[in-house]
């Protein structure tokens, strides 16, 4: 008996937790902001999963926001923002290998002067991410916008 209710409560608290589905459009100038964005999501995650939810997030790239995933971004931002675009990227990084799916728009690196070649690692370079922010949007996504 006592393992039948150990088992109903395992169901039950699996049927009521919920998934977060969000994508986090990014399209910020100011490294700054976009570096307390990153943080934020990460911070967002914790709170969820701490309630015994899931998480299903992405991240897409465009704009100036695009520089913080290449591997040269000291080159292509303000002296006074590096510090900004490190964490930013640092912040990515870790969302990725929580899972996060980031994707960043090539006519952004093209726009920002940054070749593929240069771009970090297990980030999916897009022909457009507005196509992929809509998909997201259209299986369900939640959007978070960061201008």
């Amino acid at each position: 008996m006592r393992n039948i209710f150990i088992l109903i409560s395992i169901f039950l608290s699996m049927a009521s937790a919920h998934e977060y589905k969000t994508v986090f459009d990014c399209n910020a100038k100011d490294m700054s902001y976009v570096a307390s964005r990153m943080v934020l999501v990460e911070r967002t995650m914790d709170m969820i999963e701490k309630n015994g939810d899931s998480v299903n997030f992405a991240i897409t790239l465009h704009g100036s926001c695009a520089k913080i995933v290449s591997k040269d971004y000291d080159l292509i931002v303000k002296d006074d923002e590096i510090k900004s675009a490190e964490l930013a990227q640092a912040e990515l990084i870790k969302l990725d290998k929580r899972g996060v799916k980031i994707v960043v728009c090539a006519m952004s690196l093209n726009a920002n002067a940054i070749d593929e070649s240069s771009v970090i690692p297990s980030v999916k370079i897009s022909p457009n991410s507005f196509l992929d922010t809509i998909k997201y949007q259209n299986d369900g996504y939640a959007l978070m916008v960061f201008e």
